[in-house]
């Protein structure tokens, strides 16, 4: 299970680490972002930084055979615990997967992003 959080947050961390600083590219962009953005920014980070290991959508096979898909973090974790992971940085245990620390703007919408995309535990 550790592995898959380390996973996890990296992959969160790698995702925000490829954007531009926010003052830069991103003018106006805040923490009081709404729903729409957070979901928007969550998705394009997690575009840039995790889609060539992890499947990050709805459906799919993680192109890296160690990567847990996004929709299945929920199934050994709650989502919001790795909120303090992603700000601190994370450096899993495997020799492929970057190191990453993230700004709480990015956090907040990589997790909703996270979030969204949550599928339900089969039984």
């Amino acid at each position: 299970m550790m592995t898959c959080l380390r996973c996890a947050v990296t992959l969160g961390v790698a995702l925000l680490a490829a954007c531009q600083p926010l003052g830069t590219s991103h003018e106006g962009f805040s923490g009081d972002m709404s729903a729409v953005e957070a979901l928007g920014r969550g998705e394009a980070m997690a575009e840039t930084l995790c889609a060539s290991c992890h499947a990050i959508g709805h459906r799919g096979t993680s192109p890296h055979s160690d990567a847990l898909a996004f929709r299945r973090f929920g199934w050994n974790y709650p989502i919001e615990a790795l909120s303090e992971s992603l700000a601190e940085g994370i450096i899993v245990g495997h020799p492929d997967m970057p190191e990453w620390q993230f700004e709480p703007q990015d956090i907040e919408a990589l997790l909703a992003y996270i979030e969204s995309v949550q599928e339900p535990r089969s039984t």
